[in-house]
């Protein structure tokens, strides 16, 4: 037995009120299963953070699959290559906290925490899964990953991608900010 656990649960309960012993008793014990499974889940995420594999990419949007009903995170690495990612259910605590904060990280380039998982009733394919996010910072994006971005979005009809570039007047070398980025996109749209 943890008896720290018993000691943070009494002093969370509070000073003992003269003559409610039992129920003060009963109130230490809840906290003090709270407070295991608690300690459990955290284990359980640190470890999961532990094993996770690390990489940096720009977050460029975050969906709700409607089957699974779990987040799902479009990244551009360096590389300019669109990769998935997914997190728990969005119905789920841990889903929903990943779900808000990567929606709250759109736009900025972030250190992503990917864990496989295997799929239900498939064990030879994984699902790339999220376990966290660092924000890195907002700032430019490369024109080269910009551009790849644009021929995604314009299902890589190249000239399409070459006229909204134009329109919106963005350069031939160096950097973009999310915003011009995000011009260019929207005149694909017209």
């Amino acid at each position: 037995m943890d008896y720290s656990l018993v000691i943070a649960a009494a002093q969370a309960a509070g000073p003992c009120p003269p003559g409610e012993e039992a129920s003060w008793g009963r109130r230490v014990q809840t906290l003090t299963v709270d407070l295991h499974m608690i300690a459990k889940q955290a284990a359980q995420d640190v470890d999961r953070l532990e094993s996770a594999k690390t990489f940096v990419a720009f977050l460029e949007k975050v969906e709700i699959e409607e089957t699974s009903r779990r987040g799902l995170l479009t990244l551009r690495p360096p590389s300019g290559d669109a990769e998935n990612i997914r997190t728990e259910q969005e119905e789920t605590d841990r889903g929903r906290q990943l779900i808000e904060r990567a929606r709250s990280l759109v736009g900025r380039w972030v250190l992503v925490y990917r864990y496989n998982e295997e799929k239900a009733g498939n064990r030879q394919h994984n699902v790339r899964m999220l376990a966290h996010l660092v924000d890195l910072g907002d700032g430019a994006i490369s024109v080269n990953m910009a551009k790849k971005v644009l021929l995604d979005d314009a299902a890589g009809v190249v000239a399409r991608a070459q006229g909204a570039w134009e329109s919106a007047g963005l350069p031939d070398i160096g950097t973009v900010s999310v915003e011009q980025l995000q011009k260019a996109r929207t005149g694909l749209t017209r």
